[in-house]
């Protein structure tokens, strides 16, 4: 462990620090990151190396600042490319889609830039917008939507800025765009994947009658599933559409009965709005058994850990063994949780 790499006297003055400082929640993360901090000067690391991680860090606590207000709000995010014109049907459609959810209580964020990226902000108003900007040596500051409240964080790395885009968010749209626009929304899909994000709606929204996306849907379908590298069935997590209406309703609709997820040791709960019935549950096993690694889904009442963490526990739950190779296709069983007839009408 970490805390053994230090010798007792200098982990003793970083309590000290962290005491005069008034650091008392988390203090063991806080100590861990003061402790690396330590080490890497030990290491003799690389001068840029350090003006990596120092920004990273950095940025990413501007971040955390910009978001922990809006806490309890959900968010969707929206990308898109940046050359996009205020008289593409593609503006309109960004500007729509941002507008209709917004309206419905969510935050937009984007990355604070021109073309999509504008008119998603323009949509949702300055009050319901979030920027996460990336300083280009080629493109202009923020826009001016996220600017008016102060909505807005500047990255350094793309890194940084692609993690805090999608960290926060409850559901994604992409609108068509360039090497940026794609690469965002590829590293959404393997997030999703390999089960290193919670699983979230994701719309590709194209102008009414385009076909952006029709070229990747062929793509997928005729030269990566064929030859193994996906697993068939990877892409119908997406859903493609020109329409506006459609678009928002996958967003909400995602979240029409199920809530969260928690992994308490090898055990997946699945936290829900509406208690199913047996027959839904035994409807359940029959249809998802064969992801399973043992047991059956059943309802359950709060597990150990989420009591002792306080963890939703107002919510009903179901529990089941998923076999961690099949965690791609969770997004299958919410969406028959969404589908049972116990599921609230939103």
């Amino acid at each position: 462990m970490i805390d053994e790499l230090l010798p007792p006297a200098l982990r003793s003055e970083i309590n000290a620090v962290l005491d005069d400082a008034g650091v008392h929640a988390d203090r063991r993360l806080v100590m861990r990151m003061m402790q690396t901090a330590v080490l890497l000067g030990e290491d003799g690391t690389d001068r840029l190396d350090l003006k990596i991680a120092s920004a990273a860090l950095s940025e990413m606590r501007d971040a955390f600042r910009l978001f922990a207000p809006f806490q309890g709000v959900p968010k969707v995010t929206v990308f898109g490319s940046a050359r996009t014109a205020a008289h593409d049907p593609l503006y309109q459609q960004a500007r729509a889609a941002a507008a209709a959810l917004a309206a419905d209580g969510w935050m937009v964020v984007t990355g604070a830039g021109p073309g999509i990226m504008q008119a998603a902000a323009e949509g949702a108003g300055p009050q319901h917008s979030l920027g996460v900007s990336i300083r280009l040596p080629f493109e202009e500051k923020a826009n001016a939507i996220v600017n008016e409240h102060d909505h807005v964080v500047a990255m350094k790395y793309f890194f940084t800025r692609k993690l805090m885009l999608m960290k926060e968010s409850r559901g994604f749209i992409c609108l068509p765009g360039g090497f940026g626009t794609l690469d965002e929304m590829f590293e959404l899909l393997t997030l999703q994947q390999t089960g290193k994000a919670e699983p979230m709606p994701i719309v590709l929204l194209d102008q009414p009658g385009g076909t952006f996306w029709h070229g990747l849907q062929r793509f997928i379908r005729e030269d990566l599933s064929p030859t193994g590298v996906i697993s068939p069935g990877d892409f119908d997590r997406v859903q493609v559409t020109d329409s506006v209406t459609e678009a928002a309703a996958v967003i909400k609709g995602f979240w029409r009965n199920y809530d969260s997820l928690r992994w308490v040791g090898d055990v997946l709960v699945l936290r829900l709005r509406a208690e199913p019935t047996d027959a839904e549950v035994a409807g359940l096993n029959e249809q998802f058994g064969p992801l399973l690694s043992s047991g059956r889904i059943q309802r359950s009442a709060p597990l150990p850990a989420e009591l002792a963490d306080k963890d939703a526990l107002d919510l009903p739950r179901l529990t089941l063994h998923l076999d961690q190779r099949t965690v791609g296709s969770l997004f299958r069983i919410i969406a028959a949780i969404n589908a049972l007839g116990s599921a609230p009408v939103r």
